[in-house]
């Protein structure tokens, strides 16, 4: 989807021992996306108070829905596609009551319309609620909301958009962040500045090092080859390099992440602790570290890797 992405928007553990997770994985490309769209890569885990089911859309996004088994809410984290969502509603009996949108792009807002027809409502962000087709809950930031038995609190994490904002779940140790960070990755700056989109990593970075992270894409294999361009003296990253390619010649997954592994390891959430990465990307003494953010997403733009 990212080729799209330069041309125009429509609006339209893992190993944390709080979840418990079951895999039921099939081949997958092994750089990014999937091949085997019959039979797409699926989890589900379980945490204090929901479950959460994780399944392929479109090229290489990832579906969630998140259940709470006591009072029978279900929401949809985005909706890039409503055929694969009511699917996967379909064959676990769940009716959707929410649909959780991060940010405009159409392919995570493109199955909203569609999916609310059952009585569904969508929440998203106050500073995109002319791009978030059927919206009904607007969201500021630091805002809280209720789903089931869980208290969802909403970060503000623009800069791949303005608009962008995460669910983060603190009693289920969880958030959902759309494109705004990914497994050693970060959204392309579409709308924003490098201020405001470090200023965004920087909240996600001061959640617990257990939060499981939520991302949208699949992405990881791409985003190591970079880490590793401008962080190879990093022996934690080499050996989540490892670890991660031999997760996709397995056909299996590499998100979701613990922040404890990206805050160790994605050069976008390091440029302030790492001179490596500072050196490798052009920054100087002299600059500040949104600065030294915006030359490594500059970097990542151009890595040809």
């Amino acid at each position: 989807m990212t080729n799209l992405f330069s041309i125009a928007y429509k609006p339209l553990k893992n190993r944390n021992i709080k979840a418990i997770c079951t895999l039921f994985l099939t081949s997958s490309r092994a750089a990014t996306g999937f091949i085997n769209k019959s039979q797409p890569p699926m989890s589900t885990a379980k945490y204090a108070k929901f479950d959460v089911a994780q399944f392929s859309c479109l090229d290489d996004n990832y579906g969630y829905l998140i259940h709470d088994p006591v009072t029978g809410d279900t929401a949809a984290v985005d909706t890039p596609d409503a055929k694969t969502y009511q699917s996967e509603l379909d064959k676990r009996g769940w009716k959707l009551t929410h649909i959780l949108n991060t940010h405009h792009h159409w392919d995570h807002t493109g199955g909203n319309l569609e999916l609310k027809r059952g009585g569904a409502l969508v929440y998203g962000a106050t500073a995109d609620a002319d791009r978030l087709p059927g919206l009904d809950v607007a969201l500021a930031p630091n805002d809280k909301m209720k789903f089931g038995n869980s208290e969802g609190h909403i970060i503000d994490v623009g800069g791949h958009t303005n608009g962008h904002i995460a669910f983060y779940f603190p009693e289920n140790d969880c958030v959902f962040v759309g494109d705004a960070l990914f497994s050693l990755g970060c959204g392309k700056m579409f709308e924003g500045t490098p201020s405001q989109f470090w200023g965004s990593l920087k909240r996600l970075r001061a959640l617990p090092d257990e939060t499981t992270i939520y991302c949208a894409h699949e992405y990881t294999t791409g985003n190591a080859k970079f880490a590793m361009s401008v962080e190879p003296g990093n022996p934690d990253l080499v050996s989540r390099n490892e670890e991660i390619l031999a997760k996709r010649s397995r056909g299996e997954p590499t998100v979701p992440s613990l922040m404890k592994e990206e805050k160790a390891t994605n050069p976008f959430l390091r440029g302030d602790v790492s001179e490596e990465i500072r050196k490798n990307v052009g920054a100087t003494d002299s600059d500040s570290f949104d600065v030294v953010f915006g030359k490594i997403r500059r970097a990542k733009d151009t890595f040809r890797g």
